[in-house]
This record gives C-alpha cells, sequence and structure tokens, in this order.
C-alpha cells in the first residue's frame, strides 16, 4: 500500500493546534461536570480532587515518565510532538475558564460530547505523529506492533481508571463518566486502523 505523503511542519502545527484545543475543550466540560476520564487526562482529574495540583500541573507531572517509552520505541518526531502537544494541554486548559464561561449543560450531552471531542483530538494527534502521552503512548506502541488495536487497549484501560472514581464520585457522576470514556474510545476505535492511514 502506497504511503500518504508526511505532513509538513505547518500542517503538523495547525493539526495540532486544532487537536489540543478540542482536548481542552473537552477537559473543560468533564471538569464543569465533576466526571472523570481514562488515560492521564483521568490520573490527572482524580489527583486535582486529591492534591492542590490544578490539571495543567498534575497532567504535565503524569506524563513525564512516559516519555521514555516513547523516545526509545516510537521515535524523535512522536516524542517531541506529544511533548508539545502535552504542554499545550495543559497550559491551555488551566487557561481555559479565562475565555469562556458555560453556566450550565445538560449532563448527558456534556459526558458525550466531552468524549467526542477529546476523542477527536487524540485522532488528530495519532495521524499527525503525536498524542496525548502515557497510556496513548503505550496503546500507539501496541497497535503499531499490531499487538492490539489501540482504541480497544485505550477502552479497557480507561474503563478500569474510571472505575476508581467509584471512591471519589457519586454513581450517577460515575456511569456519566463512564458514558464519556466510552465516546472518546469508540472515535478511536473506529477511526484509528492500521493501514488506514500511514503518516512517516
Amino acid at each position: 500500500m502506497k504511503q500518504m505523503q508526511r505532513h509538513s511542519f505547518f500542517e503538523d502545527i495547525i493539526a495540532l493546534f486544532t487537536a489540543c484545543v478540542f482536548v481542552s475543550l473537552g477537559v473543560y466540560l468533564f471538569k464543569m461536570c465533576g466526571f472523570l476520564t481514562g488515560g492521564t487526562a483521568g490520573i490527572a482529574l482524580i489527583l486535582t480532587k486529591l492534591t492542590m495540583l490544578s490539571f495543567g500541573q498534575a497532567f504535565f507531572l503524569v506524563n513525564l515518565p512516559f516519555y521514555y517509552l516513547a523516545w526509545t520505541r516510537m521515535g524523535k518526531r512522536f516524542t517531541l510532538n506529544t511533548f508539545v502537544t502535552v504542554t499545550v494541554v495543559s497550559f491551555v486548559s488551566d487557561w481555559l475558564p479565562a475565555v469562556i464561561t458555560i453556566s450550565s449543560v445538560n449532563r448527558v450531552f456534556a459526558a458525550i460530547a466531552a468524549g467526542l471531542l477529546v476523542g477527536m483530538g487524540i485522532l488528530i494527534m495519532f495521524r499527525h505523529v503525536s498524542s496525548l502521552g502515557g497510556l496513548g503512548v503505550l496503546g500507539k506502541y501496541l497497535q503499531e506492533r499490531e499487538i492490539m488495536n489501540a482504541g480497544r487497549f485505550m477502552m479497557a484501560v480507561d474503563v478500569c481508571i474510571v472505575t476508581v472514581g467509584y471512591f471519589l464520585v457519586p454513581f450517577d457522576v460515575l456511569l456519566l463518566s463512564i458514558l464519556g470514556a466510552i465516546a472518546l474510545n469508540v472515535v478511536i476505535a473506529i477511526n484509528h486502523k492500521p493501514g488506514r492511514y500511514q503518516i512517516t
């Protein structure tokens, strides 16, 4: 199968910035409704409930250990792109409330919309040789090695992480958090498949 032409630096910048905005908006909705989610973002949200860290601070710190795997297994470009996207999401997520305020939103809609926004953001990152770090790095590595579909892997792990929320949030919030995690990973599972979109 013929490989697609590599994205230019400018195309990567525009696409990754768009992805970061999508993810940050999704995180904004998750935080607004008190939801949890999976992956390193879910771990960061849990830490905001247990510590004095902001989401951006926790998200940046949680991702640090995964850069070694990215550098040694996924390559320099992927690692640098991932570091940039994680840093931008960390910054934008913390400062987004300064430029947008939503006074009311249906919680079911918020869970689905937030999941879709974050899922689309991650999908764009994957297609531009990047990720949200953490479990996304491991999921992409497993898929590149044809061990497991990235979406299915992340969905399984994410549901486990969200389940930890049983001890932190009311049961109805937990159920909606799982709904959001499912929406997120359905986007990736359906759209990110080996051979469908290859960039080197």
